[in-house]
């Protein structure tokens, strides 16, 4: 018994394999709606489903401006100066991207005017508002987005090296944590994209 005891705490303190917390989709759609709900609305949805669908870090959000929308091979892309000043492009939804601009338009806007004009504090407190609004009894905080937009990648890709690379990560153990999330029926859902072509096939 004692054996299984130090056993556990010693996964407990493995950062590789400890279960991340996360929100599923349907949670951070609820949530976006809770932010809906009050002054400022539109701008604090936008605010909650970027940090989700891109994974961006609050500080990179909060940075953002229409200047660091751009494009790789036809698809949206940001600009970001992430830790250690270093640069990279992170994957953006085309409909989020979308909802951006227009946003920025409505707003008038120029191309150096950040989307999203507060400070950190007001970020999580935006955020902890909308889950109260919400209904959540658990915590939410800004790196929880980040944490559900890397394992709704890591499901729908099965690709740990590119998930890094869209975080921002210098290690590839920092996003090997993620895997602890995944089902049986998740990893099958991912084999079965993977096809062989027989030398008969025309």
């Amino acid at each position: 018994m004692k054996k299984n005891n130090l056993n556990n705490r010693h996964l407990g303190s493995d950062k590789s394999i400890r279960i991340v917390p996360y929100l599923l989709p349907e949670e951070v759609q609820k949530l976006a709606a809770g932010a809906r709900t009050r002054r400022n609305g539109e701008r604090d949805s936008l605010f909650i489903l970027l940090l989700y669908q891109t994974g961006l870090r609050i500080s990179e959000a909060l940075s953002l401006t229409l200047a660091k929308i751009e494009q790789f091979e036809g698809k949206p892309v940001i600009e970001v100066m992430g830790k250690g000043k270093k640069l990279r492009l992170v994957s953006c939804p085309e409909r989020l991207a979308k909802k951006l601009i227009a946003y920025v338009s409505h707003k008038r806007f120029n191309s150096q005017d950040r989307f999203f004009p507060f400070n950190r504090i007001r970020g999580w407190q935006i955020i902890k508002q909308a889950a109260i609004r919400a209904g959540f009894e658990k915590r939410v905080f800004p790196h929880l987005l980040r944490h559900s937009d890397a394992i709704e990648r890591l499901r729908q890709t099965g690709n740990p090296k590119a998930l890094q690379h869209h975080l921002g990560h210098s290690s590839i153990s920092m996003v090997m944590r993620y895997l602890s999330t995944l089902t049986q029926e998740d990893s099958l859902r991912i084999q079965q994209q993977v096809e062989f072509k027989d030398k008969n096939d025309h």
